[in-house]
């Protein structure tokens, strides 16, 4: 696998930039004028779904919505696919032709409750909040799909433009486990954004993740009287945890391990008979992140026999790293530089000021959002993870970012969550739904880039690849946000 992720960064050297036919005047006229005459149900939708700030694979509101705002613009919805209660697919077919997937987020993080607009920190007395902007995200795609719907149905253009509706990215793997089950084997093309701090169609890989708990079982007894009696579930935890800051020495360059104790027991005089961590393992190369979660679930099993408890293991979730397309981030590019920046208000302007201040160092110029980078093929991950990515190694996939956040801000913070309920993070989204739109549009008009795209995926990913989901065959972990 390493090998193969070597060979298909060194493809990316290869690909240059595609001919395709660009739409006509008329075309961008009438896609632009239909997201536009939206501007107020988009703001509507997505500070709705802000409000609602609903956890993986429990966005029942948010999906709702969505799935309602698709069906009044025609499509045919079909819910619950893959076996996630929020997952959806929504799909508009005028005769046969390219398969064309817009992904749409909707899942809130925990931990972040935050009043939107406001330059300070304070919380809501939520339980969770959007700090990665995916009430934008969900929205936007939603609306661009409706949009090019509108112009394939007036211009009678071919093809199948679907919207898929993709709970859990944080953490739940939701996509991964509907490619796993052969929802994406018949797409042509699948498009996606996120929000950021900047405009710009830059494609690269992600880090490749598995996910998991592992749960500790002891014996409880009184901590002073009798702790002879007691075998600590905690000492378990504590016992992996430091076997597993030892191994890091160990392991190949750039792998990420991060994990959190979510249960320790519930009182310092009582023997705990029960204790869970959850792990991340993160590397660019998928084989190796498998290797290095092998590892430690065998400094799981070493620290159960050294402390007399017993331990078990569930994985919540499994990702690939991103398969970039420069075939594909060409077209991405060359609309995102039509559709152009960001223009705030003098109130806007404030806001990012105040958030700026927060940050205790120096910043981006707010004026940055204004502008659109010049797009780039990265080598090197940057340090997430994304469900996306199953997609792109089955899928030509392309992506962009748009300047949702006050430049600067970190992710999953408290900042994102102020702008992603405000003017800024949707006027945001409308370019992100407006890129979309012109970019799935575009490729409707040209075969002959899906083709290329195609070709330079097989590629990168080696003629002998099969996808095996990092997931396994386990059943999606509807639960995976509860506390055992």
């Amino acid at each position: 696998m390493k090998r193969l992720i070597i060979a298909a960064l060194a493809a990316s050297t290869i690909f240059s930039q595609p001919a395709y036919a660009e739409l006509s005047s008329s075309d961008e006229s009438q896609i632009l004028k239909t997201v536009n005459s939206d501007a107020k149900p988009i703001e509507d939708t997505a500070l709705a779904i802000w409000g609602f700030a609903e956890l993986g694979y429990k966005e029942t509101k948010s999906s709702g919505l969505l799935q309602e705002k698709l069906k009044a613009a025609g499509f045919t919805v079909t819910p619950g696919i893959a076996g996630e209660p929020t997952a959806f697919l929504a799909s508009f077919k005028n005769g046969d032709g390219p398969v064309i997937a817009l992904l749409a987020e909707f899942d809130a993080l925990p931990g972040l409750s935050q009043k939107a607009g406001v330059g300070t920190q304070e919380s809501l007395g939520g339980i969770s909040g959007h700090g990665c902007g995916h009430n934008l995200f969900g929205t936007a795609s939603t609306y661009a799909g409706i949009a090019v719907k509108e112009w394939m149905k007036a211009n009678n253009v071919k093809g199948e433009v679907r919207v898929y509706g993709t709970p859990a990215e944080e953490g739940g793997s939701g996509k991964a486990f509907m490619v796993r089950d052969g929802y994406f084997d018949d797409v042509d093309i699948a498009v996606h954004w996120h929000p950021g701090n900047v405009n710009s169609a830059s494609q690269g890989p992600t880090l490749a993740n598995i996910s998991g708990k592992f749960r500790f079982h002891g014996v409880s007894a009184h901590a002073a009287g009798n702790p002879d009696k007691g075998r600590s579930a905690l000492d378990g935890v504590e016992a992996m945890d430091d076997m597993v800051n030892m191994l890091r020495e160990h392991v190949p360059d750039k792998t990420r391990i991060h994990y959190v104790i979510t249960d320790g027991g519930k009182a310092p005089n009582v023997v705990p008979n029960f204790a869970e961590v959850y792990y991340y393992v993160r590397h660019q190369d998928p084989e190796i992140v498998r290797n290095v979660m092998a590892w430690v679930k065998q400094a799981a099993q070493g620290a159960a026999m050294g402390t007399q408890t017993t331990v078990d293991f569930e994985q919540t979730g499994g990702v690939y790293s991103m398969m970039p397309n420069e075939t594909l981030m060409h077209v991405m590019d060359s609309n995102l530089h039509k559709v152009g920046g960001i223009t705030w208000t003098d109130e806007e302007k404030a806001f990012g000021a105040e958030i700026q201040k927060s940050f205790g160092r120096s910043a981006p110029s707010l004026d940055t959002v204004g502008e659109v980078q010049e797009a780039q093929l990265y080598d090197e991950a940057e340090g997430g993870s994304t469900d996306v990515s199953d997609i792109s190694w089955v899928v030509p996939t392309v992506g962009l970012s748009t300047a949702t956040f006050v430049p600067g801000s970190p992710g999953h913070s408290w900042q994102n969550v102020a702008a992603s309920g405000s003017s800024v993070g949707v006027k945001g989204a409308m370019i992100a739904a407006k890129t979309l739109a012109l970019t799935t549009a575009e490729l409707f008009r040209s075969p002959d880039v899906i083709a290329e795209a195609k070709e330079e995926l097989k590629s990168r990913v080696g003629p002998d690849f099969e996808y095996s989901a990092l997931v396994g065959d386990r059943a999606p972990p509807l639960d995976y946000r509860d506390s055992k």
